[in-house]
């Protein structure tokens, strides 16, 4: 086991390493810069001695390959340095004060996504071919085609601008907690109600039920025993993964709703091209989801005893 995290770790460092190459080139390649004329109608009015000042402070004069080899000398001191467009503040100072509220989004995204995809899984796997199970079909079919950021706008349109019942952004008071928790739940929903009913599917005829069945236990014991604790055991390998890319925030979902996450300062970095601001937290998502998945993985290996992490010889 500690062999294979470790080498999980080794090859941790390889993804970043990629990933930071590849997003690092990319953005340079791109024409125009944080204080070019060509980066937005603010630096329009920056006169050109003040452009080139600009460029000497953040080391944007030197060559490309010295800028990455720099950002990397400072990464590994976790120094990503100052925000372009957030004067004053590392950017650092930004995830640290901002990254709660997309948590926050997250977490209760993941509550709610829980509750009605695994029950609509749960429910539909246990009455296969009833109308509990066409509804929870219809309802992963809906999630499937419908883009969140469609969905968004639609509640925005119908329950905030017609019926003005909440409001339509912000992240202040609970009831603007309401429409961005509901138009970020389609994905995990739709994850989680169809592995949650195919699992239970697959195991509701297994032969260790039919065994526990056919001794005389009870179908409340065979239902929470039998077969909830080895069905489910597949919904780990989503499960994880799906709890890293809520906590990292969601672009659309933070700019629609206008919240104060991570995601808005990221699509916000990109359309002012701050440069730190998007290398830290490319950075932060890649390491995270990375972590993720090899915890994952630990966790089903440990949940399972049939999966080994161990190459046999």
């Amino acid at each position: 086991m500690l062999r294979y995290v470790l080498s999980r770790l080794a090859g941790l460092i390889g993804v970043l390493l990629a990933v930071s190459a590849i997003t690092f080139f990319l953005m340079h390649a791109i024409p125009g810069g944080p204080f070019d004329v060509m980066g937005g109608d603010k630096a329009v009015a920056i006169p050109e001695e003040t452009r080139k000042q600009l460029l000497v402070l953040y080391g944007l004069d030197k060559p490309v390959w010295q800028q990455y080899v720099i950002f990397l000398r400072n990464a590994l001191r976790l120094d990503f340095g100052y925000s372009f467009s957030s004067t004053g503040r590392t950017v650092l100072e930004i995830i640290r004060d901002q990254w709660p509220y997309s948590i926050q989004l997250g977490l209760l995204t993941l509550a709610f996504s829980t509750i009605v995809g695994m029950g609509l899984g749960i429910a539909a796997g246990v009455k296969q071919n009833s109308w509990i199970d066409h509804a929870g079909t219809l309802v992963s079919i809906a999630c499937m085609v419908m883009p969140s950021f469609v969905f968004a706008v639609l509640l925005q349109f119908v329950f905030a601008v017609k019926l003005q019942w909440v409001p339509t952004g912000g992240w202040e008071t609970p009831r603007q907690w309401i429409l961005p928790v509901l138009a970020n739940s389609l994905g995990p929903i739709l994850t989680l109600q169809r592995y949650s009913r195919g699992a239970i599917a697959d195991v509701l005829h297994a032969p260790y039920v039919r065994t526990a069945r056919a001794k005389g236990l009870s179908e409340a014991r065979v239902l929470f025993v039998h077969i909830f604790k080895n069905a489910l055991t597949p919904v780990v390998t989503v499960a994880g993964p799906l709890v890293a890319h809520l906590i990292v925030g969601s672009f659309f979902i933070e700019s629609i709703f206008r919240i104060p996450g991570i995601g808005f300062y990221w699509v916000s970095a990109i359309s002012n091209r701050d440069y730190p601001m998007i290398m830290a937290s490319t950075m932060v998502w890649t390491a995270l989801i990375s972590i993720t998945y090899m915890v994952t993985d630990v966790a089903y290996a440990l949940i399972d005893p049939r999966v080994s992490l161990v190459r046999e010889t």
